[in-house]
């Protein structure tokens, strides 16, 4: 449940897609390759290479279902914490193991929803070269199938320096990966089970990036 004392709205998710397209293609030019290997139904898990703060909303823009974004909890100030609660985000606390926001994502999955996770915990170079544990806990936990997703455009992949924004009306490509089981098969929710986890999930996400990258030229 939500701090409200209400669980994740799909229907509040749905609305936060429309608004998504209509801002996102508005304002920039996204170009969507592969979205067709997302499921059309039951749980999935995107995770989501972060060096932009459009990422978020360009994935919501842009994914061929509603999605559930776990936020950063500085995000939810003033009238953004109930537009974003509205839209059926989920708000996280980095510096402690908020268990409202595992027990909502797990709710997501468990309707059969999906989930949005920024692996990397927060924006950065975007090259998934630092993943946290969160990750592999709910793909495990959940036995969802994992997409990888790399947003691309707005940055000289050769420089360390980042706009938080990309220019407006930029073309900015939005790649989706091949899904794929995060766990070993054996259901093991151990901590060495979870390690190897994030490792098997860190050679794919970063796999994806290569050719995501080798696609778009980026």
């Amino acid at each position: 449940m939500t701090d409200s004392g209400r669980a994740p709205s799909a229907a509040g998710a749905a609305v936060g897609r429309r608004i998504g397209i209509g801002l996102m293609y508005g304002l920039w030019r996204p170009r969507v390759l592969g979205a067709w290997r997302v499921p059309s139904a039951g749980p999935v898990i995107l995770a989501v290479n972060h060096s932009h703060g459009i990422d978020g909303p360009m994935l919501m823009g842009t994914a061929p279902r509603p999605v559930h974004f776990l936020i950063k909890k500085e995000a939810f100030v003033g009238p953004l914490d109930p537009f974003l609660r509205g839209i059926g985000q989920l708000k996280v606390d980095r510096d402690t193991t908020d268990r409202k926001a595992i027990t909502d994502a797990l709710g997501v999955l468990t309707d059969g929803g999906v989930l949005g996770i920024f692996p990397e915990g927060t924006r950065g170079e975007g090259d998934f070269a630092s993943l946290r544990a969160g990750l592999a806990y709910f793909a495990v936990r959940s036995g969802a199938p994992v997409v990888p997703v790399a947003v691309l455009g707005g940055k000289d992949r050769h420089s360390r320096l980042s706009s938080a924004v990309p220019a407006l009306r930029s073309r900015v490509d939005v790649v989706f990966g091949d899904a794929f089981e995060a766990g070993d098969g054996s259901g093991r929710r151990t901590r060495k089970a979870l390690d190897e986890a994030t490792v098997r999930i860190q050679e794919r996400l970063t796999a994806h990036l290569a050719e995501a990258r080798r696609l778009t030229g980026r």
